[in-house]
Formats: structure tokens, C-alpha cells, sequence
């Protein structure tokens, strides 16, 4: 490989404000071990960027897997559901960007509505060609070397620096050469496509058996493989996919919990506080009072334990 064109410092961060407020930024540059993946999908109230430095590994986003390579950039706009599984052995390097950013400035609206459409795409993961990269990464770099030393207006210099990234992103993506390329065995991509229907009809009634049928496969096998890629039940999965997308609604909106319950695909309220409470260790009306009094929202379950990363054949 040849030589990084991202500056990379083991345990070096970046600190502008703190999470909860208007405006933040948190650069994390660091190591990712396979033993620190996630159970299950996650989401943010501010936006993620992840770029990996070295080796490979895998992104899912709302249920669908997407590979990914070293200097490949991925956006994750808030509330959106994901997790990175990294690979067993040597740790990766990468670095995670959190951030916030007020969008209202008078008079170019607009202009930051299309500067973040990026966030937007269908498959928000850009590769560029090897000049494009220097281009982009650039003023990140300067980021990182204008923080080493404190001056006046570091905090203003980092922030437009930042805008430039974006914005130059958003110049090349039109030319952004990420392709999803098929891995794994006919099955367990027939099971990620499953989580990503998953996904998107959570607000329905899912059976294993209604399921089966669409993707054209016996409920027993897809009960086994499902299980074996994902490392849930079929029903857990659907489960916790309702309880994300509850979660989210709890902490965005003022709606009747009883309501929030329904429109994420919960028949019986009895049954959806038992499953909340036990996935929680809370109360929704709880969770709800806990989680507006932290400033950070980074939502997990309480007790997440490490990823049993799933089988990817």
C-alpha cells in the first residue's frame, strides 16, 4: 500500500465544543479491535464520518452490508441505523468523526441543504481516485496539524477547514467510484437482503413464515442461516429493529408513547414495554426522562455486550 495521504497520530483527538451542543466537532484518530464490535445497530443524534486507514471491513446500514476499503469515506446522517464490524487479527486504524453543525445561517440555506445532501445518497459510502483523495483529505489534515497549536480563531480556522471537506466531497460525487461488490455465500447475502427488508417494512406484521415465502426460501432453513449470519432469531431481530426506531421516536418527538409503540409495529402495548424493559433495563417513560437529560445521545442498549460477528462464508 502506498504511503497514507491521512495524517494519523495512535489516541490523537480532536475537541471543538461537546456533543448536545449547536456546533461540535470530535476527530478520533485510533484503533478498532473485532473484540469492541457492536450486538446490534445503533444510531447518533449528529452526524459520523468513518474513514479506515488499513486493512478492511464491513459497515452495515440499516441492515444492509456494504464493504469497505481503506480511504473509503462513509457518512451517516443522524438517527440512522448502523454498526462497523471490523475483522479479527490486527486492530485497523481509522478515524471517526462525530459532528454537529447549524444549517440556518441567513441567506445560504439552501447552499447547506445540497451541501449535505451527500448524507443523503442510497449508498452514502464515497471512493475516490488517488488525487481526488489528496483534494479531500487535505483540509483535514490541516485540522489535524492546525490543533497542535493553539492560536486565535482555532476554533473558527477548523470549522471552515471542516466545510471545505465537505465541500469537496460533495464537488467529486458525482465521480464517486464505490461499487457494492457480492461476498459471502448465496445464503447470507440472501439474509442481509432480509435485514434490509427488515428495515423497511419493521412498521408491518413480519412473520418468519411471510418472509420465507417472498425470498423464496423454507422458513427452517432461513430460521438457521438467519441466526448464524446475523446472530439473532429471526424475531429478536425484528424486535430490536422496533425498539431502535422506538428509541428514535422517544428521544425526536413528543408523541404518546402508546402511539410511538404502534407506529413501529407493536400490536400489544403489554408485550412492547416487556421487550422495551428487558432490552433496556427501563421503562420507556424512563428511558424517555433519562436519555433528554444527557447531553450525548449516543444510543445503545444498556449492557451491549461484543459482536458475535456473524458468518460471512
Amino acid at each position: 500500500m502506498r504511503p497514507s495521504v491521512l495524517a494519523y497520530e495512535q489516541g490523537y483527538a480532536i475537541h471543538v465544543n461537546q456533543p448536545g451542543d449547536a456546533l461540535f466537532y470530535h476527530l478520533d484518530y485510533d484503533e478498532r479491535s473485532h473484540d469492541l464490535n457492536m450486538e446490534f445497530q445503533h444510531f447518533h443524534d449528529f452526524y459520523e464520518i468513518c474513514i479506515l486507514l488499513d486493512r478492511t471491513a464491513a459497515h452495515i446500514i440499516e441492515g444492509s452490508l456494504y464493504e469497505i476499503q481503506p480511504y473509503d469515506i462513509v457518512l451517516l446522517r443522524p438517527s440512522l441505523l448502523h454498526k462497523t464490524q471490523y475483522p479479527k487479527g490486527i486492530p485497523p486504524k481509522r478515524l471517526m468523526i462525530t459532528f454537529a453543525m447549524p444549517r440556518n445561517a441567513l441567506g445560504i440555506e439552501s447552499d447547506y441543504n445540497e451541501l449535505f445532501s451527500i448524507f443523503d445518497e442510497p449508498i452514502p459510502i464515497f471512493r475516490f481516485t488517488e488525487e481526488q483523495r489528496k483534494e479531500v483529505l487535505a483540509p483535514i489534515n490541516e485540522i489535524f496539524s492546525i490543533y497542535k497549536q493553539p492560536s486565535v480563531l482555532q476554533s473558527v480556522v477548523i470549522h471552515h477547514r471542516f466545510v471545505e471537506f465537505l465541500c469537496a466531497i460533495h464537488r467529486y460525487s458525482a465521480e464517486n467510484g464505490y461499487v457494492r461488490e457480492e461476498t459471502g455465500s448465496l445464503m447470507s447475502r440472501r439474509v442481509y437482503a432480509i435485514a434490509s427488508y427488515i428495515h423497511s417494512h419493521y412498521q408491518q406484521d413480519l412473520s418468519l413464515d411471510e418472509v420465507s415465502r417472498r425470498f423464496y426460501v423454507s422458513a427452517h432453513h432461513l430460521s438457521r442461516q438467519f441466526n448464524k449470519v446475523t446472530g439473532f432469531t429471526f424475531t429478536e431481530y425484528v424486535q430490536m429493529t422496533r425498539i431502535r426506531n422506538v428509541q428514535q421516536m422517544l428521544l425526536n418527538s413528543s408523541e404518546k408513547i402508546t402511539d410511538i409503540a404502534a407506529q413501529c409495529g407493536f400490536t400489544s402495548f403489554s408485550q412492547f414495554n416487556r421487550i422495551f424493559n428487558k432490552q433496556n433495563g427501563m421503562s420507556p417513560s424512563a428511558y424517555r426522562r433519562r436519555r433528554h437529560s444527557q447531553s450525548e445521545r449516543d444510543v445503545i442498549l444498556v449492557g451491549e455486550r461484543p459482536e458475535p460477528l456473524g458468518s460471512l462464508e
